[in-house]
């Protein structure tokens, strides 16, 4: 699935452009991005996905309505939008896990590093180990090990050298930062973790068979504040490697750790279709559909530093408050520094409104 690239003796590629100065409105932390190498004129980046024209099926009902998408490598996309307008679809087309279902068929273009994922000759379960998915739900093997979830996929590919299964197990869980809390249950099962725990186990082995990109379908949905935090700092480490899409239904959480957004919603015949995408700041702040402005919003938070539980209570408080975010409140949607963990797992009950 990915391009060679060959030295060519034409005249030596031109270094890009200077980087613009910073935003002075940050929506998440920085993380400094990877030095890459600049590819070959006219070819593609390792993890760019090109979408044209996509239209999903289910039988006669359509999902997906002509979406034409660019997801760019070494970034975090979020996929955002209400319940029911294709965003898992589109997720599970960008792998082909589609296909799994029966009556599902798919129209259009999806290119990987300039390769179109659809084409008879591509093997889907190859293609799933370019493309990894961490599901909504942790979902290790139950019958297996912490260390045997995690080279599952290697030992699918004929690969048994037990050093080398070692050192792959050691080297997926320290990326899903995991390592130094199982390193001494290693032969325990997958299923004595914690829920945050086990999704970043289901992450270790994704990231295990090497892929380029990583889909996400709301994997902190079902966790605690403390656990999605992790998994948000995790994200934001795993960019510099991984092209990474991820599904969510949480504003807040899109845009703490997203570089681009893109905003779906439906029609009256319920087919789901992109409304605008673009860098994730300036849908947040500056969106230029209409339609955008109105269904997507975030509360306004206080300046002061925010911890997780606040965040959960400020949410709730703030449902039925919806308009537009200006700019000066957007820093506050910073997530908290490590020193502010602890103090966010204190949350009484007395501290409710």
């Amino acid at each position: 699935m990915v391009t060679t690239m060959t030295e060519s003796p034409a005249s030596p590629v031109e270094q890009p452009a200077p980087l613009s100065a910073v935003d002075p409105v940050a929506i998440r932390p920085t993380v400094p991005a990877p030095a890459r190498t600049v590819p070959e004129e006219g070819a593609a980046a390792a993890g760019a996905i090109e979408v044209r024209g996509l239209n999903v099926f289910y039988g006669a009902f359509q999902a997906i309505h002509d979406i034409s998408l660019t997801i760019r490598p070494n970034a975090v996309t979020a996929i955002i939008g209400p319940s029911g307008c294709g965003k898992s679809t589109f997720l599970r087309t960008l792998n082909r896990m589609h296909e799994l279902t029966p009556t599902a068929r798919v129209e259009g273009s999806i290119r990987l590093d300039g390769t179109d994922i659809m084409a008879p000759e591509v093997d889907p379960v190859q293609l799933r180990r370019v493309v990894g998915m961490v599901f909504q739900r942790p979902n290790p093997f139950p019958t297996m090990s912490i260390h045997d979830n995690v080279v599952a996929g290697l030992r699918l590919t004929g690969r048994h050298s037990p050093a080398e299964l070692d050192e792959v197990a050691e080297r997926s869980l320290r990326r899903a930062a995991l390592w130094d809390e199982v390193k001494d249950k290693l032969k325990a099962n997958g299923t004595s973790l914690s829920g945050g725990q086990q999704q970043r186990l289901c992450i270790a082995r994704a990231l295990a068979v090497d892929p380029e990109v990583i889909l996400m379908d709301e994997p902190a949905s079902a966790l605690d504040p403390v656990a999605t935090l992790r998994i948000e700092q995790l994200m934001a480490e795993l960019r510099q490697s991984y092209t990474i899409v991820i599904v969510t239904h949480n504003m807040q959480q899109a845009a703490r750790v997203s570089d681009e957004t893109a905003f779906f919603t439906m029609g009256e015949d319920r087919a789901g279709y992109l409304v605008e995408t673009g860098r994730t700041i300036d849908i947040f702040t500056n969106p230029k559909n209409q339609l955008r402005r109105v269904r997507v919003s975030t509360p306004r938070w206080p300046r002061s530093r925010t911890t997780s539980c606040e965040w959960a209570r400020l949410s709730r408080t703030q449902s039925g408050r919806r308009s537009r975010p200006s700019s000066s409140t957007i820093p506050a949607l910073r997530r908290p520094s490590s020193s502010t963990i602890a103090g966010s797992t204190r949350c009484s009950a007395t501290s409710r409104p």
